[in-house]
């Protein structure tokens, strides 16, 4: 398979589908029209219709992707993907065989995110279309152990010929002709697309993000997704987590029991009331209207490759950084 044909790509790097509003159409257009995959993230129902409109609008001709986080994943937005005929969904954090076959059955390519062996298998039987492999190192939530490029031999090994890209430690372009040399399809980035001009991440978030000098692997922002994420340190990490990042028993507690939490309406409203103070911290990061000090009580994101970066770019500037061709 070709894949930039298949997908209408000029470049094999794709935007990570970043949820919470930080990738939103503006992002994901700008990208598309660069020549880049470029992903929305999962927002409700009447609002993700709007944005694929606006991305089909801003980049004519070029896919439009969806990041569908399953657990916060409703029938609505489901119905939303496959009305709209979008071209690319990716299964994260989750799914099943018959999402998988309803999405592949509407004519969507669908991509399935991995971290483990376990996951591979998985997604290769509910014959997703390819799959996104995902290192430790990447930025937000995490759902394998291993190194990208190290878990990624294995990946290819179990995907049964699948087209299989990359994620985790995605900065320049040559981690992208890494990727490729080692047998990806593709990379895909994070951290790098977060760092722009149409990301929605509060511009305090992004100087955060280019003035650590470390990330943290953490489950602290767990609050109705309890599961291990990257973020840098912050007031709340500096508070509620050990120095290697382990939530302390009383978030950890919390956190444990709240899964449910991601299936009420309402649920993203904790991040108005998060404090330092108090060990309930949601996983909402602190996006554009927010006010600054948000970036102190909310998950600020980010993968080990913020380490590596130095500004705040345009997307299309990114995406010729990212491509195998551009330095």
């Amino acid at each position: 398979m070709d894949l930039l044909d298949r997908l209408s790509l000029d470049v094999p790097v794709g935007q990570a589908g970043m949820g919470g509003g930080l990738a939103g159409p503006q992002l994901a257009a700008a990208v598309a029209a660069a020549g880049g995959l470029g992903t929305l993230g999962l927002l409700p129902a009447r609002e993700l219709r709007d944005s694929i409109a606006e991305v089909r609008a801003r980049a004519p001709g070029r896919a439009v992707a969806v990041n569908l986080l399953t657990p916060f994943l409703r029938r609505s937005q489901i119905s939303v993907c496959i009305r709209e005929r979008i071209d690319v969904a990716v299964v994260a954090f989750g799914g099943d065989r018959d999402l998988v076959e309803k999405l592949r059955a509407a004519g969507i390519f669908v991509f399935v995110m991995v971290g483990t062996a376990e996951q591979t298998r998985r997604a290769v039987s509910w014959r997703a279309d390819g799959l996104i492999a995902q290192g430790c190192e990447a930025g937000g939530h995490l759902c394998g152990t291993t190194e990208a490029l190290s878990f990624l031999p294995q990946a290819l090994a179990l995907a049964d010929g699948r087209p299989v890209l990359l994620a985790g430690g995605i900065a320049t372009a040559d981690d992208t002709r890494a990727a490729l040399a080692t047998g990806a399809s593709g990379a895909i980035a994070g951290t790098r697309f977060l760092l722009t001009h149409e990301s929605q991440a509060h511009p305090e978030y992004q100087r955060r993000v280019l003035a650590a000098d470390s990330t943290l692997r953490t489950t602290l922002f767990g609050l109705g997704w309890p599961a291990p994420h990257r973020v840098i340190p912050n007031a709340a990490t500096r508070r509620w987590c050990d120095a290697d990042g382990t939530a302390k028993m009383a978030p950890r507690i919390i956190n444990a029991r709240s899964a449910v939490l991601a299936r009420l309406p309402g649920a993203a409203s904790v991040a108005r009331i998060q404090t330092p103070r108090l060990p309930l911290y949601s996983p909402v990061a602190p996006t554009v209207g927010m006010p600054a000090t948000a970036v102190d009580r909310a998950a600020c994101y980010a993968g080990q490759t913020a380490l590596r970066m130095s500004s705040v770019t345009s997307a299309a500037e990114a995406l010729r950084d990212l491509s195998p061709e551009g330095q």
